[in-house]
């Protein structure tokens, strides 16, 4: 497993209990109680883990993993990153896109003019903006409100209209 195959949904923010315990701190929509299995992203390797135990608690969790029996053992995994195969990844509705997954796809108008590739979403508070370059300079497109009117996965192409204007800025 990698990071192109897996997706980030949550961290382990501490050790919870004497048995080797951890809370879960969860980022990513996920049925927490649902999971058998996760990836612990430790010293830059995917280490996989089965879940003995968990108790779902909002946007946190309480989990007991297999193996893993002191609070010695438990803080070595503190800070570290938690992922799931992207194929566990809940399914979006038409038009709705996962960040990762649109990096690379084309920007066009609605006159079909290339505008650049998405080369990253950008979170800016609750909104998030497509990076691409055009002419050389960044371009900064909010994903939420007008701009944004079709996004084709099977042709990697996003449609947005823009503003009189906006390319200027």
């Amino acid at each position: 497993m990698n990071k192109t195959t897996c997706y980030k949904v949550g961290y382990i923010a501490k050790v919870h209990g004497l048995k080797g315990e951890i809370t879960m701190v969860i980022t990513e929509a996920v049925d927490a109680g649902l999971l058998k299995s996760i990836f612990i992203e430790v010293n830059n390797h995917f280490v996989p883990y089965f879940i003995q135990e968990i108790s779902d608690r909002g946007d946190k969790a309480f989990v007991k993993l297999e193996d893993i029996n002191s609070v010695v053992q438990a803080e070595t995994l503190k800070g570290c990153s938690v992922y799931l195969p992207k194929e566990m990844r809940p399914k979006l509705n038409r038009g709705e896109f996962y960040d990762d997954e649109i990096v690379g796809f084309q920007v066009v108008t609605e006159t079909d003019e290339p505008l650049g590739t998405v080369s990253e979403v950008v979170p800016s508070g609750p909104n998030r903006l497509l990076s691409l370059n055009y002419l050389g300079k960044e371009v900064l497109i909010p994903t939420n409100g007008p701009f944004i009117k079709s996004v084709n996965k099977t042709k990697k192409k996003i449609v947005v209209q823009l503003p009189d204007g906006f390319l200027d800025i």
